[in-house]
């Protein structure tokens, strides 16, 4: 056999592939070393240059070290302190008081007038020095004539030196005296350097250059300057990889003779990180940058991801060809392999469709008219077929659009033809048994028959079996709660909830089974939530947590709609939110939907960890996942179905959104039709009342004020208040603020309870209660305004002025004071304040008039407590006493 001259071109081909992956696996190799050395040379030069402006910086502050020595320190021997103050801040601790420069001064431990004119000369020559800089600069120098430390800084050193001896700058401080009083104790040490340090308040970093300077006759001077760095490290070059040690393999005495030795440096592969490390000219110190490997392999692809990829690609490809040529079959084999491996292939196809052809559930048959022979046909289709015309069947087929029906063997089957789209003279026949499909779905309505009645069974049994369960458990409860005791207490509590969860689970099978059927009436949203209020209340209190009800309807609006069936999503939702949240508040909000009067919508908003989804997927259907808990129990697991069906049957539909360690927001909405408000002039409950309200909190102010409005009063706030307006009423949420008679306003109050004479406390979240309290001190300010301008049974004040003969001095002089009691009190001047109601009180008490006296000495002890409203409330009562006498 002559071998063909191409039989060769596949080996060629395999080779060339195999020859070019070996190049590209060497490409990426260079490619990956020249990145690498690349990045550690640059890296290199960065460091070299960190430890040039290091030596620069040394440098520059070893000159700086010797003229405040030479020049300052020392031309300042004698006393000569004179107009220099000092500030005692602590124990030892002075502070220098010099106008406001760059630089701040503290002298540690007993020292005279000499040290204190050095601290403020070498502050102002600091000042000039570090004019300019804005990371943090310091210097300290301990003192040889008498052992003082002097700490001048540009931080803020009299805020920072509050509690010195537990603050950071303290502890600062008392190593620096060490390791000053360490080197001045070192004879062989005139000048050191620390590691590198970091300040942890400014997140910068330096180290400390200690200089010693001998003086015969005393102890050591020592001055040591902290030098930042946090300006001489190139970006992108974290400061907490860098130290600053001691050089060991450095000649101490060459590097002094040749400071412009050739820069050196060492690159260390330890374990996984690198080191490069650099000495800096002078100081026996180097500069060593570590850095982990990650590092450097993140940097050098980043660099040649591009090429790199490329490389890859190309690798890729490579491989492909490799193993494609490699693994060709046949090309050994001759011209005979190809129709072989078709044929097979057609082989393996045929078996395929013959056995999708058997599996059919329905009688295929594909008829060649023609040659009048069958092509394809399965089982079924076998079986019928000599039973079967197919020439009538296809005139007759082609009469009833394609489709006809046929008795054999008293079996009704229905035949559908199709005309071939490739042959167009083969047809094909598809056969369906329709006995056996009137068979399939006469169980399948059995099925769904025997279905509904085991729900309707289901339905009659959760109904039957809350029932049988509802009896014995409120007798159980009944039973506890007559006991009496702790114990009993927490036995009537569980039974309470085991009542709630049967009324609940029978008003899930009613929604269930579409049986419920709601109550529409006419109701106010404000008498449902007062309603709400005291229920909650208590768990809200056992977990200490803040309610807040925001209503933002127009007071005295009628909803029509289900009371009850609203009543129990905002008590069940609210219950939720009280498990859920362990510390902060849950808010009530409620408001009308822009885009239609009659939807409301309420928000319940907490500051829980938030609920998890697999607890919101219980919305679809009750008890599916697991729930939250806290130690008083579980949150419901039927509560968010339940609720949603509920807004369901009120036309709308319940929303939960919940973040992480944020808190969760339950949305729900319903359709509620507002009644139509016919206008009337009548007087509201609180015209023409005016109402101070001293308000810390923005939320409950706000809340407070709707109310109060809405009931037409007017409301102002003691920054609004004019010096000589009156008010009615005070509210305040403050107890330390309600001295005299007002309502002081909170979340945890039941209702209403009374706390002092004219004095309430009441919950501002109960409209309710709210009114009752504003009425209830009305009607007190009112008896007491009656029992004052009654007249006693003997003679009247009045006569009693005019009788005493001093009624013209105390029309001169009475007034004047009480206008001066205006102004004062308008200029917050409390001790003149004081004055001249001491003045008044003793004018009342030498005229007899009790009322006045007493006035005063309220008053008195309100200017003594600094209380701004209720001053100016009494101020306006003594005015018009001293009217009514006039």
């Amino acid at each position: 056999m002559i071998p063909n001259k191409f039989s060769l071109i596949p080996g060629s081909i395999t080779r060339f592939f195999l020859l070019m992956i070996i190049v590209l696996l060497v490409t990426m190799g260079v490619m990956i070393q020249s990145a690498v050395n690349a990045w550690l040379k640059d890296r290199s030069y960065q460091i070299v240059d960190v430890t040039h402006a290091l030596h620069k910086r040394i440098d520059t502050w070893r000159y700086a070290t010797w003229q405040i020595y030479d020049n300052i320190a020392a031309s300042s021997t004698s006393a000569s302190g004179d107009g220099l103050q000092e500030t005692r801040l602590k124990q030892d601790v002075y502070y220098l008081e010099k106008p406001r420069r760059k630089t701040e001064a503290l002298i540690f431990g007993s020292h005279d007038s000499a040290t204190l004119d050095i601290t403020q000369k070498m502050s102002s020559y600091l000042d000039t020095l570090w004019g300019a800089e804005v990371v943090p600069w310091s210097m300290y120098y301990l003192n040889g004539q008498d052992n003082s430390l002097i700490l001048i800084s540009t931080l803020p050193l009299k805020d920072l030196s509050s509690g010195f001896k537990e603050s950071t700058i303290g502890n600062i401080v008392d190593s620096r005296r060490a390791e000053m009083l360490q080197q001045a104790n070192t004879l062989d040490e005139r000048e050191t350097f620390s590691s590198l340090r970091r300040l942890a308040w400014q997140n910068g970093y330096y180290f400390t250059l200690r200089t010693t300077f001998n003086q015969p006759g005393h102890l050591a001077t020592v001055v040591a300057f902290d030098l930042p760095i946090n300006d001489l490290i190139p970006p992108g070059m974290m400061l907490d990889s860098f130290r600053l040690e001691q050089d060991l393999t450095q000649n101490t005495a060459a590097r002094n003779q040749d400071k412009e030795a050739a820069d050196s440096v060492s690159i260390n592969f330890n374990s996984s990180r690198i080191e490069i490390s650099s000495s800096v000219n002078t100081t026996g110190m180097r500069l060593v940058w570590q850095v982990p490997f990650g590092t450097l392999l993140l940097d050098t692809l980043q660099n040649i991801l591009l090429p790199l990829l490329l490389n890859i690609g190309l690798l890729a490809l490579a491989l492909f060809g490799f193993t494609t040529f490699r693994n060709q079959p046949g090309r050994h084999q001759g011209d005979a392999t190809p129709p072989v491996a078709a044929s097979s292939e057609m082989r393996a196809l045929k078996a395929i469709n013959e056995e999708i052809v058997s599996l059919l559930p329905l009688g295929l048959l594909v008829h060649d008219q023609e040659s009048n022979r069958t092509i394809i046909s399965n089982k079924i289709a076998d079986h019928l077929l000599p039973h079967l015309n197919l020439q009538n069947i296809t005139s007759m087929a082609d009469q009833h659009q394609g489709v006809i029906q046929a008795t054999i063997n008293n079996e009704l089957y229905e035949i559908r033809q199709f005309r071939s789209q490739v042959a167009p003279r083969t047809q094909i026949f598809i056969i369906r048994d329709q006995d056996r499909e009137v068979l399939v779905n006469k169980k399948l309505k059995q099925a769904q028959r025997l279905y509904e009645k085991n729900q309707q069974g289901r339905a009659t049994f959760m109904q039957n079996i809350g029932e049988a369960l509802k009896e014995p458990v409120r007798s159980l409860a009944t039973e506890a709660a007559a006991i009496g005791g702790d114990e009993a207490l927490k036995l009537a509590n569980h039974a309470d909830m085991l009542v709630r969860l049967v009324d609940e689970i029978q008003l899930a099978n009613l929604l269930e089974n579409d049986s419920w059927k709601g109550n529409a009436t006419l109701f106010t949203i404000q008498d449902l939530i007062d309603e709400v209020v005291p229920d909650v209340l208590p768990v809200i209190k056992r977990k200490g947590l803040q309610l807040l009800i925001n209503n933002s309807l127009p007071a005295n609006e009628q909803r029509h709609g289900d009371r009850d069936a609203l009543r129990r999503i905002l008590l069940l939702l609210i219950q939720y939110a009280v498990t859920t949240t362990q510390i902060g508040k849950i808010t009530l909000e409620v408001s009308t939907d822009e885009s239609a009067e009659d939807r409301l919508t309420f928000r319940i908003l907490d500051t829980g960890d938030g609920v998890s989804n697999s607890e919101i997927d219980n919305l679809h259907f009750p008890f599916l996942n697991d729930t939250q808990s806290d130690r008083y129990g579980k949150a419901n697991a039927l509560t968010f179905w339940l609720c949603d069906q509920l807004a369901r049957k009120l036309g709308g539909h319940l929303n939960i959104k919940s973040r992480e360690t944020l808190g969760t927001r339950y949305s729900v909405h319903v359709k509620m039709a507002p009644r139509a408000q016919v206008m009337e002039s009548e007087e509201r409950l609180l015209d023409d009342v005016v109402v101070m309200t001293d308000i810390t909190s923005s939320e409950i102010r706000t809340i407070v004020v709707r109310q109060l409005e809405n009931w037409g009063a007017t409301c102002i706030s003691p920054d609004e208040r004019l010096v000589s307006q009156d008010y009615d009423l005070f509210l305040t949420d403050n107890p330390s603020n309600l001295t005299a008679s007002g309502l002081l306003l909170s979340d945890d109050e039941a209702g209403i309870r009374k706390i002092g004479p004219g004095q309430l406390r009441v919950n501002f979240n109960m409209s309710n209660a709210m009114q009752e309290a504003v009425l209830q001190l009305i009607e007190e300010q009112l008896a007491q305004d009656e029992i004052v301008e009654a007249p006693p049974a003997g003679v009247s004040e009045n006569a009693e002025l005019h009788a005493s003969g001093y009624y013209a001095l105390f029309v001169d002089t009475v007034p004047d004071d009480v206008q001066r009691l205006y102004t004062e009190s308008s200029a917050h001047d409390f001790a003149a304040l004081a004055q001249t109601a001491h003045r008044l009180k003793g004018v009342f008490a030498m005229l007899n008039l009790v009322p006045g006296k007493q006035l005063c000495e309220t008053l008195e002890h309100l200017i003594r407590e600094k209380d701004a409203p209720g001053t100016e409330k009494y101020i306006s009562d003594i005015d018009v006493y001293v009217k009514s006498l006039l």
